[in-house]
């Protein structure tokens, strides 16, 4: 099957096919097209043929933690449908918050010769990004970056949104509010602590005291289900347990509403308040209060940014930074509705 068999049976030159497969300037109509009579046919570019012809891969890399998380999904979404405008594919990898994992598939994307990667860091600290730059591969760091790395980077206001969440705690009535991050060391989680510790000072002073006794109420966790689950059960067991949660990702929520049925306790009697929407946050009763991420967002703008380097452009690295979006739902309606 060759390039001509697909234009004759598309009705067009073998130029516009070439066109369609590479990224050309096409109508919407022929590409359909050619790309109906190519999937009829069964024919398939030779992208490794291409791209020795180009000197130019047509494939990125997206190296993130956890696929099975919702906000990591819509993430690669948002990534996927900026690169397939542009003909370019996308190769998923899953690091499972894995360093060595992580650098497996980071000689993985350096094997293959991609065009670029996009990363959310395993690890702020240990994610070691220097070969694919030592290589001039472009990189893109997504909401999370590593410490040391002189890359772009699309990120979540997540100490803004942290802030705003605890203090929409306070404000409804809760007197203990505890929190429940995620890994030491991990820039979410540290930026999100950071947010309610700074709404903690904001609404009951230094001189309450209250700040330093929420110390005992912050569990960090592995931003997994069961991570929350075991989090929350440590807080219930204190002698004197939180009436609230902030809890630093949706999955480590989901384990801490289990803890509390384990024990007979809901919302709102005990608030639970999940940074990073679930798909069914407004379905189940009580509804979820969220912070809701622009997740779809961070990875269409890290795509976009990735693209730009690709094409050769030399601007000052950039950091774009997306706000969150609170949505008080029943679970935070305070004590005084349980």
């Amino acid at each position: 099957m060759t390039i001509q068999d697909v234009a004759r049976a598309a009705g067009v030159s073998p130029a516009t096919v070439s066109r369609v497969f590479n990224g050309g300037n096409v109508t919407a109509a022929r590409a359909e097209s050619v790309r109906q009579a190519a999937a009829e046919l069964g024919f398939a570019p030779n992208r490794l043929a291409r791209s020795l012809r180009k000197q130019q891969s047509s494939v990125i890399g997206l190296i993130i933690p956890d696929i099975e998380n919702p906000f990591f999904t819509s993430l690669a979404r948002g990534v996927e449908d900026a690169a397939q405008r542009t003909g370019m594919s996308v190769v998923l990898c899953n690091s499972d918050e894995d360093v060595e994992k992580e650098r497996r598939y980071i000689d993985i994307v350096m094997g293959e010769q991609m065009a670029g990667v996009i990363v959310a860091a395993a690890s702020r600290d240990r994610t070691d990004l220097s070969p694919l730059l030592a290589r001039g591969m472009p990189v893109v760091a997504v909401d999370r970056r590593p410490h040391d790395a002189d890359v772009d980077a699309v990120m979540v206001d997540n100490q803004h949104g942290g802030e705003v969440a605890t203090r929409h705690l306070l404000r409804a009535g809760y007197q203990r509010v505890a929190c429940i991050t995620g890994p030491a060391g991990a820039s979410t989680s540290e930026e999100r602590l950071a947010g309610y510790r700074s709404a903690l000072r904001g609404e009951l002073g230094n001189d309450s005291g209250e700040p330093a006794r929420a110390a005992s109420y912050i569990r960090h966790a592995d931003f997994r289900v069961e991570g929350g689950r075991a989090a929350m059960r440590e807080l219930l067991a204190l002698p004197e347990p939180p009436d609230a949660v902030f809890v630093a990702n949706n999955l480590m929520t989901v384990g801490a509403l289990q803890a509390l049925r384990e024990v007979g306790q809901a919302p709102p009697g005990v608030g639970v308040l999940s940074f990073g929407d679930v798909p069914w946050a407004s379905l189940v009763r009580p509804s979820l209060t969220t912070v809701e991420l622009p997740s779809y967002d961070l990875g269409r703008t890290a795509a976009e940014l990735l693209l730009q380097r690709m094409a050769g452009s030399a601007a000052l690295l950039q950091t774009v930074v997306l706000r969150t979006t609170l949505k008080p739902r029943e679970s935070t309606a305070g004590p005084s509705q349980a």
